[in-house]
Order: structure tokens, then C-alpha cells, then sequence
């Protein structure tokens, strides 16, 4: 076993109780992502925040769409660790809402957008140490998959581990990094 964490807004780490190794390298991980996609943000001039990826966002809203979307992974994430579906969530979905985003944040600052994915990704990363080996290992149909009976463990990593990493990925193509 190791010591579980909890996380201040920027990352310095205080060890009290226990948590699964499994579910620790997974916050791990989680935290790894997203500190290189705030390093990397922290770093770009007005110009590069605007700049647009592929899929035509501005990388100042993807860095904030990753911040937003931690809450929500985390909380299908959970739902699965109790062994409930996730039932009536479709990509045409998920496509509806990053739209949405987008429209509602187009002019996010750098600030905001930072201050959210360290806060979100703390708060993600330690919903993830909070996960036992047993609810990691649980299953159920996911709708977002084709119903698919997934793990907990697995959606943590497709989802809230993975997403700061597929869109660093496409801000550093946009940027020629």
C-alpha cells in the first residue's frame, strides 16, 4: 500500500491515510498530463493562445475544455466503480458539448483556464487515489463505447488520464513542437 495525497492548487503534495498502489499511479499519471499541458500553456504568447488546432478550437479553449471536462470523466469514472451503467451518453453528445464550449469560451484567459486545470486536475487526482482495487476492477456497460462493459480503471485512463495528453499532442502539432 501506499500514502494517499491530497493536492494544493498548484501541485505540492501532503501524505496522510492510505490508498491502492494501482489507484495512486493512476492519479500519478493523471497529474503527470496535466502538468505538461500547464507547462506548456504557461509558456505561449497571446498569439499561440489563440492559435487554432486542428479541429478549429483555440488552444487557450482546449487547455480550458481539459479543466472543464475533469468533473464530469470523474464522475462517470465513479459511477462505474459503483457498478452502474453509463446509460444516454452518445459522442453526438460529447460533440454538442465541446461545441458549446467552445461558443461559451472563446475569450478564456490563460489565467483562468490554468487556475481551472490545477484545480480540477487536483480534485480529479484525488477522486482517483479514493478508488479501491476492487471498484478500479468493476464493470459496466458503457454507452459512450457501444455499451461495452468497461472498467473503472479503464475509463479513468480513456478518459480524465487521457485527455490532457491527446490535446497537448494537438497543440504542440498546431504549434510546430
Amino acid at each position: 500500500m501506499s500514502t494517499d495525497t491530497t493536492a494544493d492548487v498548484r501541485g505540492s503534495y501532503t501524505r496522510s491515510g492510505t490508498t491502492s498502489r494501482r489507484s495512486e499511479a493512476l492519479a500519478e499519471r493523471l497529474e503527470r498530463g496535466a502538468r505538461q499541458l500547464a507547462t506548456l500553456a504557461e509558456s505561449l504568447t497571446s498569439d499561440e493562445w489563440t492559435t487554432r488546432v486542428k479541429d478549429g478550437r483555440a488552444i487557450g479553449v482546449l487547455v480550458h475544455h481539459v479543466a472543464t471536462m475533469y468533473p464530469l470523466e470523474i464522475q462517470l469514472a465513479q459511477a462505474l466503480a459503483t457498478g452502474n451503467a453509463v446509460a444516454g451518453v452518445t459522442w453526438n453528445d460529447i460533440h454538442a458539448l465541446n461545441a458549446r464550449h467552445a461558443a461559451d469560451n472563446a475569450d478564456v484567459t490563460k489565467e483562468a483556464a490554468l487556475d481551472l486545470l490545477w484545480a480540477n486536475s487536483t480534485a480529479a487526482a484525488a477522486a482517483v487515489r479514493a478508488f479501491s482495487d476492487e471498484q478500479l476492477d468493476q464493470a459496466a456497460p458503457v454507452s459512450l463505447n457501444a455499451d461495452a462493459p468497461l472498467t473503472c480503471q479503464f475509463f479513468v485512463e480513456d478518459h480524465a488520464l487521457r485527455h490532457s495528453y491527446h490535446h497537448l499532442a494537438a497543440i504542440r502539432a498546431a504549434l510546430g513542437r
